[in-house]
């Protein structure tokens, strides 16, 4: 039995075909391909190995056959937590060749997000590394089949799983082979900041779609040399294009632990990397320590940037400090992705989040009772189309909260969208701040506090009052000390900024916690607030 999802209506499916959207092709063509076209290419550098296309085709041929001969098989389910190694995308090319649909889990994830994920999947498989605190010994695992009955085999990195990579499986049986392409792939995490995320069903259709279009936009090749830094399950350094799309234009992945600026340079300078993928927290650490070390980035092309709304302050800074081009990448595990193209102007690259990649997104930008918005105003982003997903798995309640009766997903982005369809993004609904009826979008107020020379990072929160309901509160990293919250005040006076969205409270610290994916943490900055109110 296949795994239940929600599917497109026929009408719009059938349209997908037709225009070639959706070729009817799993994801291991694109290993395929390269392993006919060019097989001693390489396809990952991960620390000192350089492993081939034909090296990754057969050990994951040799997972793949092993997991078969313990009974794993199309449609059943996995739990996989692995950091930024090779193995990773080993071990998602075999479950993707047997037609089991799998749960990455970030290497920062912990027994909490395990075990939703579990309960919610329940797996027939868990492939872990003996290097996560969670996995030192069996309890974790052992607690993860108490919840899922089905998970029969397990498999462990530094352990079990560098042998069975190794040992040549003489080829897959006739019988294995992929699900079908209208089916599960996998399923990826929805990029919420609160709470457990959600799972999200990807076929390889629309998956596919998204990284060959993506790959086509970003004009990789088989001379790019891509920087993965974010952790790899990631959404944006999978498909966006990431690592996928690498790996259908026949280039090589460099994999990085994490983006720590000296680290990355290093890789950059040894692997002639041309194009990287970073969120605004770990740019602003890269600037910080690009000024001395050009000669390390002079392969460095392009820098992505996504994840969250970067500050055109800081974006103008990427190609003076770093050398090499901008292109903003606004996107969601859940579909949509907008890019600024590499032909765009300056105003453009530096100014918005990018338009849809493809000629088949339908967007439309609504008020609360769901009205389009005039051009230039902000509004709720909404969205459907070949690569948008049509609901959450197992989330009945939450998708009827979050879709149409015509079948858009509501993002909860506050964008703005011009006469080109090209998007800025101004908040998030549930980021707003309603200060006694007058709503205040957290991103401009952010994006203005950027603006100012002596401001590194910049976030605010929302703080309740008795009155008002919320009052505003801005958290600033100073590039040096001396910054005062006076100075703050009057530089968004001067910004023309309106009296009820100035920051009520302004907070200077020298770091902001950040997310598993990078992302500033505003509910960690909540609880901080929360917890100097009790005291």
């Amino acid at each position: 039995m296949s795994v239940a999802f929600t599917r497109w209506p026929d009408d719009l499916a059938a349209r997908y075909r037709a225009a070639g959207y959706w070729n009817d092709q799993p994801m291991t063509e694109m290993l395929a391909r390269q392993c006919r076209e060019r097989p001693d290419a390489p396809a990952v550098l991960c620390g000192e190995r350089e492993i081939s296309y034909a090296v990754l085709d057969r050990r994951s041929d040799n997972l793949a056959a092993w997991l078969l001969a313990r009974g794993v098989a199309r449609h059943d389910t996995a739990l996989v937590q692995l950091p930024n190694v090779a193995e990773f995308y080993i071990a998602l090319f075999a479950l993707f060749k047997i037609g089991a649909a799998p749960v990455n889990a970030l290497f920062s994830h912990q027994k909490l997000e395990l075990s939703a994920y579990a309960r919610q999947i329940q797996p027939k498989l868990l492939i872990a590394d003996r290097r996560h605190p969670l996995f030192g010994n069996d309890a974790m695992a052992d607690e993860l089949a108490a919840i899922s009955p089905a998970l029969s085999v397990r498999l462990f990195a530094h352990d079990e799983l560098e042998a069975v990579l190794e040992r040549d499986c003489g080829g897959l049986p006739d019988q294995a082979g992929p699900s079908a392409a209208d089916e599960v792939a996998f399923f990826q995490l929805s990029g919420g900041s609160t709470g457990t995320p959600k799972l999200i069903p990807r076929t390889h259709n629309d998956y596919f779609y998204s990284v060959r279009r993506s790959a086509e936009i970003c004009e990789l090749g088989p001379h790019t040399r891509f920087l993965c830094a974010l952790p790899a399950p990631h959404n944006f350094p999978l498909s966006s294009p990431g690592a996928l799309g690498v790996f259908h234009a026949g280039g090589a992945v460099v994999l990085a632990p994490n983006p720590e600026a000296l680290a990355c340079f290093a890789l950059v300078e040894r692997h002639q990397v041309d194009i990287a993928a970073l969120v605004p927290p770990a740019v602003a650490l890269w600037l910080q320590a690009a000024p001395g070390r050009e000669a390390q980035l002079k392969s460095l092309k392009l820098l992505q940037v996504g994840g969250a709304s970067f500050a055109e302050a800081t974006a103008r800074q990427v190609p003076e400090v770093l050398g090499c081009k901008l292109q903003q990448v606004f996107g969601m595990a859940e579909g949509l992705v907008n890019y600024t193209r590499l032909d765009d102007g300056d105003d453009i690259v530096y100014g918005c989040q990018g338009r849809p990649m493809s000629d088949a997104d339908e967007v439309k930008v609504v008020d609360e009772a769901g009205h389009p918005v005039p051009l230039g105003a902000p509004g709720m982003l909404a969205t459907r189309g070949p690569y948008t997903f049509r609901g959450y798995y197992l989330a009945p309640e939450h998708n009827a909260r979050v879709f149409d009766n015509e079948g858009f997903y509501y993002s909860g982005d506050v964008v703005v969208a011009d006469e080109r369809g090209y998007l800025r993004v101004v908040g998030r609904v549930k980021d707003q701040i309603n200060r006694g009826g007058e709503k205040i979008a957290a991103e401009e107020i952010e994006h203005l506090l950027l603006q100012h020379p002596q401001v590194a990072q910049a976030a605010l929160v929302a703080m309740p009052d008795a009155m008002l309901g919320e009052k505003s509160c801005a958290y600033v990293v100073a590039h040096e000390d001396g910054l005062k919250s006076v100075a703050l005040r009057r530089f968004l006076r001067e910004q023309g900024v309106a009296d009820y969205k100035l920051p009520d409270r302004f907070e200077l610290v020298d770091t902001l916690p950040l997310t598993h994916v990078g992302k500033i943490d505003k509910q960690a900055l909540r609880g901080m607030l929360a917890a100097a109110a009790g005291a």
